[in-house]
């Protein structure tokens, strides 16, 4: 009796370990599946911080790209990292975090970078465009290359108003990044309410190599495929063509629209991934 009261009891305890363990596998949110993640810091100037989630697929230890994710409007990401895995943030629904799943591969690493702490709830286009928040990055991702020496290129990929800052960084660190490539970027700088610092922007001004992705259909008015054809077209630079998708909802520059890829996520990162891995965009046509 006593022997069947010990075995009922170890059979107690063993699925009470696996309720808790699918429990927190059940807490993992979706745009977070198959990473493991940590939270950076860099001390800045002033007391001030600059953060940044580093993400590799389960299971990979040496990556050799580091693709530095910019994301947009506010550029305010304010990241959560519990147990291993980003568990919330302002901007968990934006294009290149909530997909950044599918970019992350046996070579690739993803780096969300935040708006540097004194930033409040804005990350103002004035500061994109500096010098300093290209020094603020860099040193974040000199941190992540100092804990992981794997990392050989870095690349910087910017959607939306974070285009800003994957523009400028090349002008400000020529020799710093294997290339960058800009996702729904702003292409109507003299619009109601844009962004100027992007007006009459030479994309050839530094030797970095550029890439654009962008969706044929983005309604946007900030970011018109038209306008990113014109620019294409006009500095000779790789136009990545998306089409598609569905479950579009929310305003025309939300992440949820054909601005940020929705219902194809995966084939847009796979582009980007192949952009990062080889350095050149062997397929313009996303269908």
């Amino acid at each position: 009796m006593k022997k069947s009261v010990q075995y009922l009891f170890k059979i107690s305890i063993a699925l009470t370990l696996v309720h808790s363990l699918s429990a927190g596998a059940q807490n993992i949110p979706p745009h977070a599946e198959g990473l493991k993640e940590e939270l950076i810091t860099v001390d800045l100037a002033g007391n001030k911080k600059q953060v940044g989630v580093y993400s590799t697929k389960i299971g990979v230890d040496k990556p050799t790209r580091l693709a530095v994710l910019l994301p947009g409007y506010p550029s305010v990401v304010r990241p959560v990292v519990e147990a291993g895995v980003m568990t919330n943030s302002k901007l968990t629904g934006n294009f290149l975090i909530r997909s950044r799943r599918f970019l992350a591969d046996i070579n690739i690493a993803t780096l969300i970078v935040d708006c540097q702490s004194d930033s409040g709830d804005y990350c103002s286009s004035s500061y994109q465009a500096s010098k300093q928040r290209q020094q603020d990055v860099d040193k974040l991702i000199a941190e992540v290359k100092a804990k992981n020496p794997s990392i050989a290129e870095v690349w910087l990929v910017g959607t939306s108003m974070g285009t800003i800052s994957s523009s400028f960084m090349p002008l400000h660190n020529p020799t710093g990044y294997a290339g960058a490539i800009h996702t729904a970027s702003i292409t109507e700088p003299y619009a109601s309410n844009s962004y100027r610092e992007l007006g009459d922007f030479n994309y050839k001004k530094a030797s970095t190599p550029q890439f654009f992705v962008h969706h044929a259909g983005d309604p946007c008015y900030l970011t018109t495929y038209t306008g990113a054809k014109s620019i294409t077209d006009k500095y000779k630079l790789p136009l990545v063509t998306v089409t598609g998708g569905g479950d579009f909802s929310g305003n025309a520059c939300n992440a949820f629209t054909e601005h940020g890829f929705r219902g194809k996520e995966k084939e847009a990162m796979a582009a980007i991934g192949g952009i990062i891995k080889t350095g050149t965009a062997s397929q313009l046509d996303i269908n």
